[in-house]
């Protein structure tokens, strides 16, 4: 029964993906590019200077640098694992090519929607701050009724879905390496996650601030030292990519291909790793201490294209040049490709460091949507008891996902992404011209010679006040 319930919502997941997540995302996607003159190009080698010195100016709240690591560590997750290895088996080799475009085309989506964040953000009374896609429907719409049903949504798929999906994907990935009871990997899980969930979004700041970069860097380091082993390969492996995205080729003996499949997987896999779009990333942006939005838009952009273009792509590498006599075996699947590609390069000790480093993965997102929950519960309710209600659900959720089986779960995080991501971006769409007047707003002062300060009241470049007493300095 619950097989067939999980195949049934895993089709109507497909069916939204296809006909109308994938065209809103491409198409806004698309037109962000344009009115913002292609920022993800322009601004891209500011991106990297504002991203290496974005870790000063809190004042003791969270800085730039760590609400950047809070949404990478969302972003780098099983979805750079399983969710590439996914992805090429049931797309082929061509799946990276639409995961790839649909990645630059939303890091201009990224930019708005962190931007935006920024733009509309509130200020907790204690040196923080919270925003995200409820906020700005909010005091950027005036449509309290649409944040609602957005934070709502948030919180039951932030708070519970995913953090059950990817206390999940450690079960499985533990249980493969050995013969561990799902008892004991859920009480380490508790042992691990409850002391920095329990201790709220600062507790989170400071251990994504040191875990994110750290684990983005090893597994790039890991895929390196594969790559340079395989040199030779490497424009053999890219003319096959490529080749695959626009002929359907598959990944091998049938697995996987189809021009559609691509695309599909392509675009949902993108999606679920990069986010952007998404309306999770702009939780963690809004979070932070800046002198003006466009630097955490221009932060969070960034992020997208780490994700996406450097470690999906390191993955998928490792799982194609592992050749037909890993990703073609009759027990292949998307929780354990990954780690035995490796294993095929480097030996079997390496299964016990990918095991580790896969589950490190697992947690940071973990950590990271118990923030988005957190943000939008906090947008639902003032009662104090919302806060304890989110982190004690979240604790929970990590628990039941290592020890139960969750196809259904698995497969309802595609409809309830697109649901959050097809909410959110009705809202960028309406709000544009703020992300694009601050974009211009920063660029003059650039261009000025000064250092970017917002200003909120009186600015000639935003289409009118922004609302609260946040940015209510006036020029």
């Amino acid at each position: 029964m619950f097989a067939d319930l999980a195949n049934s919502i895993l089709a109507v997941a497909d069916w939204i993906t296809l006909h109308i997540t994938m065209w809103i995302l491409l198409g806004l996607g698309l037109f962000f590019t344009v009115v913002t003159r292609g920022v993800q190009v322009r601004l891209f080698a500011h991106m990297w200077r504002v991203v290496f010195s974005s870790r000063q100016g809190a004042n003791g709240g969270v800085s730039s640098f760590q609400a950047f690591t809070i949404s990478l560590a969302a972003r780098v997750g099983i979805g750079n694992v399983f969710g590439v290895a996914a992805a090429l088996l049931m797309g082929g080799p061509g799946a990276l090519v639409w995961m790839w475009i649909v990645a630059l085309i939303g890091m201009a989506t990224s930019f708005m929607e962190s931007t935006l964040a920024q733009i509309f953000k509130q200020d907790n009374g204690d040196g923080t701050f919270r925003g995200g896609p409820a906020y700005y429907m909010w005091l950027g719409l005036k449509a309290r009724w649409l944040g609602a049903i957005f934070s709502i949504i948030a919180i039951i798929t932030c708070g519970f879905v995913i953090t059950s999906v990817q206390s999940n994907a450690i079960a499985q990935t533990v249980s493969f390496a050995g013969n561990v009871r799902p008892g004991v990997i859920a009480g380490l899980l508790f042992v691990f996650s409850a002391p920095v969930i329990l201790g709220g979004i600062r507790s989170v700041a400071r251990i994504t601030e040191i875990m994110a970069p750290a684990m983005a860097l090893v597994y790039v380091v890991l895929a390196a030292i594969i790559l340079i082993l395989h040199a030779g390969e490497i424009p053999g492996i890219l003319l096959t990519v490529f080749r695959s995205a626009f002929s359907g080729e598959a990944l091998g003996g049938g697995v996987g291909g189809g021009i559609l499949a691509a695309i599909i997987n392509g675009t949902k896999r993108g999606l679920f790793s990069n986010e952007a779009g998404q309306g999770t990333a702009p939780n963690a942006a809004a979070t932070a201490t800046v002198a003006h939005p466009v630097r955490q838009g221009a932060v969070q952009s960034l992020g997208v294209f780490v994700d996406t273009v450097i470690v999906c792509t390191a993955t998928a590498v490792i799982i194609i040049l592992a050749g037909p006599e890993v990703w073609g075996a009759d027990d292949v699947n998307p929780a354990t490709l990954t780690t035995r590609a490796v294993m095929a390069h480097l030996g079997d000790w390496s299964l016990i460091p990918m095991t580790v480093l896969i589950g490190i993965l697992a947690f940071s997102s973990i950590i990271a949507a118990y923030v988005y929950s957190d943000v939008n519960m906090a947008f639902a309710t003032s009662h104090p008891a919302g806060t304890w209600i989110v982190r004690v659900v979240s604790v929970f959720s990590v628990v039941l996902g290592a020890l139960v089986a969750l196809d259904v779960v698995w497969n309802a995080v595609d409809i309830a992404m697109a649901v959050m991501t097809i909410t959110n971006l009705i809202a960028l769409a309406a709000l544009w011209k703020w992300g694009v007047g601050a974009l211009r707003d920063y660029e003059a002062q650039r261009r000025g010679g000064s250092e970017p300060v917002f200003v909120g009241r009186d600015n000639p470049h935003l289409p009118g006040d922004v609302p609260g007493d946040v940015w209510a300095r006036t020029r």
